[in-house]
């Protein structure tokens, strides 16, 4: 019996089992900070409740079964076991709320993606194959306000109002990637952060940069968006390897 066939007695546990699977490769590929950063997933359909990891609880660590289950409008929520903590609440609470496209959101520090956020002109220029899958597709947040509270993340979630632009740069802060599934976001994820490495190792070598026409940019990013079943085969690979190792992320 493979990891990933245990079935408990809880709701929602392929998403779960999903879910978990994200948090332990972002960990591996050290795109997490500490205890601080948050992946959550809608279950109903208006995409007001969703799955999310506990208060501070390690990507490293994270099993399906950990997840907890969060409603943004009941603010009760906050008074429950492994509650969100207030930044956990304010900006997924708020997306969720304001953005029922959002169905998985997932809000990082990785280095490159951070070090773009700092950049007075945080754009991702189409230099490559993987910049130019964000090519028009991405929004920065200019007005960074503080930790993401609910005031903040109410504001930062309005900057989602066009579904095409799934990639938030969080201007003096990191990203937030949103999606339909979790193999969509994570692999959207993945992607941004090569991307971002891409663009900042150009940056350090003081050449001119090689960049797509506008044209060429959008025809590229609609190729990969029309792409068959490749984030559904990455995350499949992800916990067929976890899988392998013996991992209790599926537990």
């Amino acid at each position: 019996m493979t990891v990933t066939s245990l079935r408990p007695n809880m709701d929602h546990w392929q998403e779960r089992v999903d879910l978990a699977a994200a948090f332990r490769w972002t960990a591996r590929l050290n795109m997490h900070e500490a205890v601080a950063n948050h992946f959550s997933l809608s279950v109903n359909d208006d995409g007001t409740r969703f799955l999310m990891n506990p208060n501070q609880m390690h990507f490293a660590r994270i099993r399906a079964s950990d997840l907890i289950l969060v409603d943004a409008n009941d603010p009760d929520t906050l008074e429950g076991p492994d509650a969100p903590d207030p930044t956990a609440w304010g900006l997924h609470g708020g997306l969720h709320r304001h953005c029922p496209h959002a169905r998985c959101a997932m809000h990082v520090h990785s280095i490159h993606a951070t070090v773009l956020a700092s950049l007075a002109d945080s754009r991702l220029p189409p230099i490559d194959q993987n910049c130019a899958t964000f090519f028009n597709r991405h929004v920065i947040d200019e007005g960074y306000g503080g930790l993401a509270f609910e005031d903040e993340g109410a504001r930062c979630a309005r900057l989602f109002h066009d579904p095409k632009q799934t990639v938030m740069i969080m201007g003096n802060h990191g990203v937030m990637v949103i999606g339909d599934t979790v193999a969509e976001t994570f692999n959207r994820l993945y992607y941004f952060e090569r991307a971002a490495e891409t663009y900042i190792r150009a940056l350090q070598t003081g050449q001119p940069l090689r960049v797509l026409s506008d044209e060429v940019a959008e025809k590229t990013a609609r190729e990969l968006e029309d792409y068959p079943g490749q984030a559904e085969r990455h995350l499949a690979e992800l916990k067929a390897l976890l899988d392998a190792e013996g991992s209790d992320y599926a537990s």
